[in-house]
């Protein structure tokens, strides 16, 4: 059965967002990353369901989705510069299999997720490159991958303009891996402070070549 919570009693009435939280299928690593992935090449938002709960990360009022729950949201592609600058071309397709395969540096998410998961998987976020990067290192990134790959999965629906429908959404619902904009989270302070300590340790350890 289905049980879905709202944040705050807030809700969300558009059917489309409805479709994007209470999805009737979500997508695993495999199905994204496969080579007529099912993504859509358009501008959008996805929402990330998990089957294991990282550790310490407080679910009150989580959407619930059978044995999954809605942990994170995002946009691809990211809002237009506020100078009139050239916006991004990135699409779903594009950020949706780099989260699955990408590193910490460029996925937020991957990010989040290493830190909550660091002694469990046994990862340490490192200086890499020319040490201005920072990221699992490829072994680290690479376990990461598996653990997605068992307990992540994703759906996503089309917009034209997917930061305002963001905003609605982190406003609206308990998304406590969410950062940016979600101050109002009680996991927002805990979160704060275990990316910060992962990156305060990571400076002060030498780089890693990569």
């Amino acid at each position: 059965m289905t049980c879905i919570s709202f944040w705050r009693g807030r809700d969300i009435n558009s059917a489309n967002l409805q479709t994007l939280i209470r999805p009737p299928k979500v997508y695993s690593r495999r199905d994204v990353l496969e080579k007529d992935s099912p993504v859509s090449r358009k501008p959008g938002l996805y929402a990330w369901f998990f089957k294991e709960i990282p550790p310490r990360v407080i679910l009150e009022n989580c959407v619930t989705l059978d044995e999954l729950t809605l942990l994170y949201v995002g946009i691809s592609p990211k809002a237009p510069p506020k100078g009139g600058g050239r916006p991004s071309r990135q699409t779903l397709w594009h950020r949706v299999r780099y989260h699955y395969r990408g590193n910490a540096e460029g996925s937020t998410l991957r990010l989040t997720l290493g830190c909550l998961l660091s002694k469990r998987l046994g990862i340490k976020l490192r200086r890499v490159g020319s040490g201005k990067r920072m990221s699992f290192t490829h072994q680290g990134e690479e376990k990461l991958s598996q653990w997605m790959d068992q307990h992540a999965l994703v759906s996503w629906l089309e917009n034209p303009a997917p930061w305002v429908v963001e905003e609605q959404l982190i406003r609206s619902l308990s998304l406590p891996l969410n950062l940016q904009g979600n101050e109002h989270h009680s996991f927002h302070p805990v979160l704060s402070a275990i990316r910060a300590q992962a990156k305060a340790s990571a400076r002060e350890l030498p780089v890693v070549p990569g």
